[in-house]
């Protein structure tokens, strides 16, 4: 665990050197992270000079590997310049072999500028590269040391080009834009030049990818996987089972950088970015995943503020609230009814009575400790994960939570009333808080 915190807090070391340098993309460079940590790749889409190709070079400054590739594809770029040039000396031996040290096949980290400009002679090596970190060379397919690609792109491809492949290779999506705040411009001006520190390492890598194996999926979390799914589906957006796979292990890596052993509704949040084929749909899809999020959350939380118990509490006296009060109404007007009817129908008064009283008493308990729960929310929702960028925007969903079971506390009340006339005993909740 202690060396789990220690990761957490060189990852926010690096988030603040990377913030310092690069301003507006605090939410990008927890993207970035989290690819890196994964072992993934990652896509950025936007206008030349949004700094996409700096924001990867001091990535991999962070990463402090001496085996990094830089380069700038176009139309025109041979697999020599990627892959490096052939051997002359196997090749008198009759043997196709190239020489890949210094080259993509022989780098930990890559930066691919232009990558929808790469020929179809690139193309084939590129995709087994980036999917089985495997590299063709001559007869045999050599392992490669590869941690993460970042690839950049002005544009995105077009269906027709043959590339629909490649960009399925890139699990890790964002869309970059120019600065939109003055305070930001200025900032730019004093951003430091120098790259950033290296606060992390491949052994790290490693080690994380390796617990992520051990971290569990638990059965509230794969529910709400495939919930998302079957959100996004509804909507015509399919993606493939390897890439929800891929998701999923996002999840566990997350997991694993914090310690945990199962994965948590915290090491969610940036999954938006891994679903979108096209920038515009982000905004519905956040919506698509915040409604499955909030499921999950309120499942987390059952222990703490057991609504589903609540309202089936509720909506099983409910059923009998019509029953009930015809019975209570003949009672008063001198109704008859047979005994054994009679008696049955008291005993289940005094049983609602009861039931109610409680769930009323337990639920406005519970209400108010997670009123005073929410005053310290912000740093708690922190403390669960380096990748929440906005504490405060998740403390909302927190009080949607009170809320929802206020409005329970509200509906039991008012079915006491309806049934003995009367306010329930000791229920005094403050709703204006």
């Amino acid at each position: 665990m202690t060396s789990m915190i220690a990761l957490t807090n060189k990852l926010r070391e690096a988030m603040s050197h990377l913030e310092n340098r690069f301003q507006e993309r605090e939410e990008l460079i927890r993207v970035l992270l989290l690819a890196m940590m994964s072992g993934e790749s990652l896509l950025l889409v936007g206008p030349p000079g949004s700094a996409k190709s700096q924001l990867a070079r001091a990535a991999a400054s962070l990463l402090g590997t001496s085996r990094s590739f830089d380069y700038l594809l176009t139309r025109f770029t041979s697999p020599d310049e990627l892959f490096g040039p052939v051997s002359l000396q196997q090749l008198k031996q009759d043997r196709y072999i190239r020489q890949t040290r210094g080259f993509l096949p022989d780098a930990e980290v890559a930066f691919l500028d232009e990558i929808f400009k790469a020929s179809s002679a690139i193309l084939n090596s590129l995709l087994t590269l980036l999917n089985e970190r495997r590299f063709h060379n001559g007869a045999e397919a050599q392992p490669v040391p590869l941690l993460t690609l970042i690839a950049a792109s002005n544009e995105l491809p077009e269906e027709q080009e043959g590339l629909a492949a490649l960009y399925d290779r890139f699990l890790f999506r964002y869309e970059t834009r120019y600065l939109q705040q003055i305070a930001s411009f200025e900032r730019m001006f004093q951003a430091p030049e120098g790259p950033p520190p290296a606060l992390l390492d491949p052994a790290t890598l490693k080690q994380v990818q390796e617990r992520a194996r051990e971290a569990r999926l638990p059965e509230p979390v794969l529910v709400m996987l495939f919930r998302l799914k079957t959100l996004l589906e509804e909507k015509e957006y399919v993606l493939s089972d390897r890439r929800w796979r891929r998701i999923g292990r996002t999840w566990q890596i997350s997991a694993a950088i914090h310690g945990r052993g199962e994965v948590s509704v915290w090491d969610t949040v940036l999954t938006p970015h891994l679903l979108w084929d096209f920038p515009e749909d982000l905004e519905e899809l956040r919506g698509l995943f915040a409604e499955a999020w909030q499921e999950l959350l309120a499942k987390e939380l059952e222990k703490e503020l057991p609504l589903s118990a609540y309202r089936e509490t509720l909506r099983r006296w409910l059923d009998k609230e019509d029953e009930l009060s015809g019975f209570q109404f003949r009672k008063e007007v001198g109704g008859s009814l047979g005994a054994g009817q009679s008696e049955r129908l008291k005993g289940q008064l005094d049983e609602a009575r009861a039931e109610l009283e409680e769930t009323a008493r337990s639920l406005q308990g519970r209400l108010t400790a997670w009123q005073e729960r929410e005053k310290q929310l912000p740093a708690w929702i922190a403390a669960q994960s380096v990748f929440v960028l906005y504490p405060d925007e998740y403390a909302v969903r927190f009080t949607r939570l009170r809320i929802q079971g206020e409005k329970l506390l509200q509906q039991v009340q008012g079915l006491y009333r309806s049934l003995f006339d009367k306010d329930i005993p000791g229920i005094a909740y403050d709703y204006t808080l």
